[in-house]
Protein backbone atom coordinates (compact mmCIF):
# COMPACT_ATOMS: atom_id res chain seq x y z
CA UNK A 1 0.00 0.00 0.00
CA UNK A 2 1.37 3.42 -0.93
CA UNK A 3 2.35 5.72 1.90
CA UNK A 4 -0.22 8.45 2.25
CA UNK A 5 0.88 12.05 2.50
CA UNK A 6 -1.12 14.21 4.87
CA UNK A 7 -1.25 17.99 4.99
CA UNK A 8 0.15 19.73 8.06
CA UNK A 9 -3.37 20.31 9.33
CA UNK A 10 -4.27 16.62 8.94
CA UNK A 11 -1.06 15.59 10.69
CA UNK A 12 -1.92 17.81 13.65
CA UNK A 13 -5.46 16.40 13.86
CA UNK A 14 -4.12 12.83 13.80
CA UNK A 15 -1.49 13.66 16.43
CA UNK A 16 -4.06 15.23 18.77
CA UNK A 17 -6.33 12.20 18.35
CA UNK A 18 -3.59 9.81 19.44
CA UNK A 19 -2.42 12.16 22.20
CA UNK A 20 -5.95 12.01 23.64
CA UNK A 21 -6.60 8.32 22.91
CA UNK A 22 -6.60 7.35 26.61
CA UNK A 23 -9.26 9.92 27.46
CA UNK A 24 -11.28 8.90 24.41
CA UNK A 25 -11.14 5.22 25.46
CA UNK A 26 -12.17 6.10 29.03
CA UNK A 27 -15.13 8.12 27.79
CA UNK A 28 -16.18 5.47 25.27
CA UNK A 29 -16.09 2.71 27.89
CA UNK A 30 -18.23 4.83 30.23
CA UNK A 31 -20.75 5.46 27.46
CA UNK A 32 -20.86 1.74 26.65
CA UNK A 33 -21.98 0.95 30.21
CA UNK A 34 -25.05 3.16 29.79
CA UNK A 35 -25.78 1.86 26.32
CA UNK A 36 -25.46 -1.77 27.44
CA UNK A 37 -28.17 -1.23 30.03
CA UNK A 38 -30.51 0.12 27.35
CA UNK A 39 -29.79 -2.16 24.40
CA UNK A 40 -30.75 -5.73 23.51
CA UNK A 41 -29.98 -8.37 20.92
CA UNK A 42 -27.36 -8.04 18.22
CA UNK A 43 -26.63 -4.40 19.07
CA UNK A 44 -25.74 -5.38 22.62
CA UNK A 45 -23.43 -8.15 21.36
CA UNK A 46 -21.53 -5.63 19.22
CA UNK A 47 -21.21 -3.31 22.20
CA UNK A 48 -19.70 -6.10 24.30
CA UNK A 49 -17.19 -6.78 21.51
CA UNK A 50 -16.30 -3.08 21.45
CA UNK A 51 -15.91 -3.03 25.23
CA UNK A 52 -13.52 -5.98 25.03
CA UNK A 53 -11.45 -4.26 22.33
CA UNK A 54 -11.21 -1.07 24.40
CA UNK A 55 -10.20 -2.95 27.55
CA UNK A 56 -7.53 -4.83 25.59
CA UNK A 57 -6.25 -1.55 24.13
CA UNK A 58 -6.11 -0.19 27.69
CA UNK A 59 -4.01 -3.26 28.54
CA UNK A 60 -6.12 -4.24 31.52
CA UNK A 61 -5.37 -7.63 33.10
CA UNK A 62 -6.58 -10.47 30.86
CA UNK A 63 -8.28 -12.18 33.81
CA UNK A 64 -10.29 -9.03 34.50
CA UNK A 65 -11.32 -8.69 30.86
CA UNK A 66 -12.32 -12.36 30.78
CA UNK A 67 -14.40 -11.96 33.95
CA UNK A 68 -16.27 -8.99 32.47
CA UNK A 69 -16.87 -10.78 29.20
CA UNK A 70 -18.00 -14.01 30.87
CA UNK A 71 -20.49 -12.21 33.09
CA UNK A 72 -21.87 -9.97 30.29
CA UNK A 73 -23.18 -7.78 33.13
CA UNK A 74 -23.09 -3.98 32.64
CA UNK A 75 -22.73 -3.58 36.43
CA UNK A 76 -19.41 -5.48 36.34
CA UNK A 77 -18.19 -3.28 33.49
CA UNK A 78 -19.36 -0.22 35.43
CA UNK A 79 -17.21 -1.37 38.36
CA UNK A 80 -14.16 -1.57 36.07
CA UNK A 81 -14.86 1.96 34.80
CA UNK A 82 -15.24 3.20 38.37
CA UNK A 83 -11.93 1.62 39.39
CA UNK A 84 -10.21 3.18 36.37
CA UNK A 85 -11.58 6.60 37.29
CA UNK A 86 -10.60 6.22 40.95
CA UNK A 87 -7.11 5.05 40.05
CA UNK A 88 -7.54 1.63 41.68
CA UNK A 89 -7.10 -0.08 38.32
CA UNK A 90 -4.27 1.16 36.16
CA UNK A 91 -3.93 1.11 32.39
CA UNK A 92 -1.22 -1.25 31.24
CA UNK A 93 -1.39 -3.32 34.43
CA UNK A 94 -2.13 -6.42 32.38
CA UNK A 95 0.90 -5.92 30.17
CA UNK A 96 3.29 -5.57 33.12
CA UNK A 97 2.05 -8.83 34.65
CA UNK A 98 2.40 -10.66 31.34
CA UNK A 99 6.00 -9.48 31.03
CA UNK A 100 6.78 -10.69 34.56
CA UNK A 101 5.17 -14.04 33.87
CA UNK A 102 7.07 -14.37 30.61
CA UNK A 103 10.38 -13.64 32.34
CA UNK A 104 9.72 -16.12 35.16
CA UNK A 105 8.84 -18.84 32.64
CA UNK A 106 12.12 -18.24 30.79
CA UNK A 107 14.18 -18.55 33.97
CA UNK A 108 12.41 -21.78 34.92
CA UNK A 109 13.56 -23.52 31.74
Amino acid sequence: MAKREYSNYQQKVIKRYYDNREAIDDQRLSELVTNLYLSTGRKQERMWETAQQIMERMELPATRIQHVMDSQDPAVLARVVEELQNGKLKRGSGKAKQKKIGKSNQTDK
